[in-house]
């Protein structure tokens, strides 16, 4: 068991729930203003993978610069 309890959730999962919720909602959103859906399918893979990019950075510890 660690400080923060038996089911802390990693940094990195947070942030990717966070980017799959805006993925999702902007593909929602898309769908209604009848864009189609070969290129809701582009544009969410995008925004994950920019979210997936931008959660390694933000989330990997510090190099130690000896």
């Amino acid at each position: 068991m660690t400080a923060a309890g038996p089911r802390a959730v990693s940094n990195f999962a947070l942030y990717m729930l966070g980017v799959v919720v805006v993925a999702g909602a902007l593909a929602c959103g898309a769908y209604m203003l009848s864009v189609p859906p070969g290129w809701i399918g582009v544009g969410a893979a995008v925004i994950v993978g920019f979210g997936l990019m931008g959660a390694v950075g933000r989330t990997r510890p510090p190099r130690d610069r000896r």
